[in-house]
């Protein structure tokens, strides 16, 4: 007989290939293990399971409570640092709940069809899907993903959305045998407990369609202003079509075609297991998506809600990006959502009401001016202020006239938009000269000492080509300081203090401009608009400009950049949440990623210049007069800082600290950066600052400022 005539081995279930055949034999471990539970896939439901019923140390009929009896969400609960004062709530599950007879046979239909064609004629476990994918898939390289009945799916599902911890998140959601085969097994012993009805029902009162959809009854609401009753053939089927993944076929902002195709496919799945004719799948195939959007009938807004809108809205970005609470920004969110979690953040309310205040008082709310300030507490990383002289709200109906563009409504008084943390449509600022901090710094981790001195002319012209501008001399840079008078010999103690532009540039040509841009993205400085990532990119030893603050940052950047200085160099990431309590009582700590982004004495060293601009006064140098005295005169207590304005006054800033806090602000009109502040707001960052450090001198201040026994002379 010639190998091409040789038998092929057949199974039950077809013929094995001779790669299927090698991964058999690879895999009588796990397939034990699988052996298991699909054997008793086949006993009769009455039969019961016995010593038989053992996973690993799991008895498959130990079954989770919430399997049985799937918990209703809780709403999550956002508190101030005093664990006490509620600042938000998270609950914008909207679900509609309905018995088996008020889910239409053609949602029923659809899914069966879709998901699990033999769902009434398996015990919760499909033998012949398993064993195939046990086979195939392995034998391919990956593990068993195939086979999931809807038992197994809803199993998979509540495990999954009553997950809190991150060690449960991730048990819940990891891709391994093992989790396949508790799946199984407590599929198994589900449908000992409940009707084939009563899954069904589970399952479509709790499956996640989208657009903040839970369950197919506020699925039919959100997609279509229908009760499901309603639907007609092809809605159930694009209804169902959602569950795969609501992200990937949402029609209404995402892609219909791809929503329309993927109901198509679960409309000839209908038709091939015989619960259409031909006939009425094509027309069903026929009609158009013919949606009606409806808002999801949420029962809570968030940051919408809350008066300290603008930080919730931060702790709300924050969340969505920690990965251990799920693997997408879609299933972070609605655990937070749904999950019950009583969480302290680290607002702090007393000072957050008092730098409200002050904010209000330099430049009230209703100006198109935006002033705004954040408070980072150092060595933490811990937000404890994000104020603005805006109101957090989506309804610009009130608002003022755009001032780039006066047909449209401006950000003034109502916006959503993170004014002072940035995003990609926000990139922030121009800082000014507070960005000579890091170039100073850059300066000291090279070696040079505070008292390097440099004669200071009014205009220098720099190495720096920038082509033709009103900084421009023959192609190259020639910026100027801020008064003729400014002209002679400065070291970093009175060049900082008084923000002599010349001194900077050209200790950037000694440093390499390159250096400061390093010491920057050490200190968390985010490079969001593209014209300074090009820059930053491509090439940063070109970037002069960059020394005195063209670059666009936010309060946010900058508070947390200069909380490192008074942490001895230790740059922490910001952070706004302390502690999260799951709904069992589990508590989940949070803190921040720390770096020593700078040495303890070149910290030290800036800080001994930067007490210069607020006529606090250096330990071991000699200042000169500074450009924010208001704050040194107000805070009773160490306090150093650098005012940052830019050319021709379009934008102003302060940033300063003490030893327990480090805070931001800004002046600048968001609408339009051409709307410059003018020498009538000049000075109100630093006076709200000086306000708001003074009041966190006052109620928690304490210590001092270390002076540097390096880098001095």
């Amino acid at each position: 007989m010639s190998a091409s005539s040789k038998p092929v081995a057949q199974t039950w279930f077809g013929p094995i290939t001779a790669v299927q055949r090698r991964a058999m034999f690879a895999l009588v471990p796990v397939a034990v293990a699988f052996g298991l539970v699909v054997g008793l896939a086949f006993l009769p439901l009455a039969s019961g399971f016995g010593g038989l019923a053992k996973v690993g140390s799991e008895t498959v009929l130990e079954l989770p409570d919430e399997l049985v009896l799937p918990p209703a969400p809780e709403s999550s609960t956002l508190y101030a640092s005093d664990g006490t004062t509620v600042i938000a709530t998270f609950g914008d599950q909207y679900r509609v709940q309905l018995e088996y007879d008020q889910i239409p046979e053609s949602v029923i239909n659809a899914l069966i069809a879709t998901e699990d064609s033999n769902f009434f004629e398996h015990n919760g476990v499909d033998p012949e899907g398993v064993m195939r994918a046990l086979v195939t898939n392995v034998a391919n390289g990956g593990t068993s993903e195939g086979a999931s009945t809807i038992t197994m799916q809803y199993v998979r599902q509540v495990l999954s959305y009553t997950a809190t911890t991150p060690d449960e998140v991730a048990a819940a959601s990891e891709i391994t045998i093992d989790r396949k085969v508790k799946e199984m097994g407590y599929a198994l012993a589900l449908e000992e407990e409940m009707s084939k009805q009563e899954i069904l029902t589970n399952y479509l009162n709790t499956v996640y369609f989208g657009n903040g959809a839970y369950g197919i009854g506020a699925a039919a609401q959100v997609y279509y202003g229908k009760v499901p009753a309603d639907l007609t053939v092809a809605e159930s089927a694009m209804l169902v079509g959602l569950v795969q993944s609501p992200s990937s076929y949402d029609p209404i902002n995402g892609s219909s075609e791809a929503a329309q195709v993927r109901r198509d496919h679960v409309i000839n799945r209908m038709t091939a297991v015989g619960f259409l004719t031909g006939a009425e799948g094509d027309e069903a195939k026929a009609e158009g998506l013919n949606l009606n959007p409806q808002e999801a009938n949420n029962t809570s807004g968030g940051a919408i809600d809350s008066e300290y809108g603008f930080f919730v809205d931060y702790f709300e970005q924050w969340w969505e990006q920690q990965a251990d609470f799920g693997e997408t920004e879609e299933i972070r969110k609605a655990r937070l959502y749904r999950g019950g979690y009583e969480i302290t953040s680290t607002l702090d309310v007393g000072l957050q009401d008092a730098s409200q205040e002050a904010v209000e008082r330099q430049v009230p709310i209703g100006s198109e001016y935006a002033l705004g300030s954040v408070v980072v507490e150092p060595g933490t990383g811990a937000i404890q202020v994000m104020a603005v002289n805006r109101e957090y709200s989506n309804d610009i109906s009130g608002n003022g006239p755009n001032t780039a563009a006066p047909e449209y409504k401006g950000t003034y008084p109502n916006t959503t938009n993170p004014l002072l943390s940035g995003n990609a449509s926000v990139p922030g600022y121009q800082a000014g000269s507070s960005f000579k901090m890091f170039t100073m710094l850059a300066a000291l981790e090279a070696g040079m000492p505070l008292d390097t001195t440099i004669y200071s002319p009014y205009q220098y012209t720099s190495q720096y080509v920038v082509g033709d501008g009103a900084a421009s001399c023959g192609n190259y840079w020639c910026p100027k300081n801020a008064s003729e008078s400014e002209v002679g010999d400065y070291n970093m103690w009175t060049g900082f203090g008084e923000s002599v532009n010349t001194y900077f540039v050209q200790l950037a040509e000694r440093v390499g401009v390159e250096n400061a841009i390093d010491v920057a993205k050490r200190l968390g400085i985010e490079f969001r608009a593209p014209s300074d990532l090009n820059f930053v990119e491509r090439s940063p030893e070109t970037f002069g400009p960059f020394v005195l603050g063209v670059t666009q940052t936010t309060p946010l950047d900058m508070a947390a950049a200069y909380a490192a200085l008074p942490a001895d160099g230790v740059y922490c990431k910001p952070i706004p949440v302390t502690s999260a309590t799951t709904s069992t009582g589990k508590e989940i700590p949070f803190t921040s990623q720390c770096d020593q982004a700078v040495s303890v004495e070149v910290a030290r060293a800036a800080v001994d210049a930067a007490r210069c601009p607020t006529e606090y006064g250096a330990a071991t140098g000699n200042c000169t007069w500074g450009t924010a005295p208001q704050v040194g005169n107000q805070v009773d207590g160490p306090v150093a800082g650098k005012t940052g304005t830019t050319d021709s006054n379009s934008t102003n800033w302060f940033v300063g600290f003490t030893p327990n806090a480090a805070a931001a602000a800004f002046v600048a009109d968001p609408d339009s950066p051409e709307n410059f502040v003018g020498e009538a707001n000049l000075g109100k960052p630093a006076n709200a600052v000086a306000e708001i450090l003074a009041e966190q001198w006052r109620t928690s201040g304490e210590g001092d400022f270390t002076p540097p026994t390096e880098l001095v002379h």
